[in-house]
């Protein structure tokens, strides 16, 4: 049988559960809406992005989990400049495990699915 688990670095930040309390990220338990980077996780107000913005030169995607269903944001709302793929917090979490795995810049801004 051949193994197929993605190899992260024992230091990134991966996310293993979610839910309406909130996320389980390497081993901590975050119960309010966060931003996921490689290196470290942030509390997120779930209506801001100015912390994106901070972020841009250094995140190659931004993957936004929208809560328990898909909503996409209206055009006047996204931050300028940035591109964000919007998805449910679930299909975002397991995305940014994906791409994390593979190497890329990634950022997962995710809301508690309620």
């Amino acid at each position: 049988m051949t193994d197929i688990t993605p190899l992260i670095k024992s230091n990134q930040m991966v996310v293993q559960s979610y839910g309406a309390n909130g996320f389980k990220i390497s081993g901590t338990v975050y119960e309010t809406h966060v931003i996921v980077l490689p290196d470290c996780v942030l509390p997120w107000d779930g209506v801001s992005f100015e912390p994106l913005q901070a972020l841009k030169d250094e995140v190659d995607v931004f993957i936004l989990g929208t809560g328990k269903t898909v909503k996409i944001l209206p055009k006047d709302k996204r931050p300028a400049g940035l591109r964000i793929d919007m998805m449910d917090t679930g299909a975002a979490a397991r995305a940014y495990n994906t791409l994390l795995a593979d190497g890329r810049r990634i950022a997962a801004v995710l809301l508690k699915p309620l």
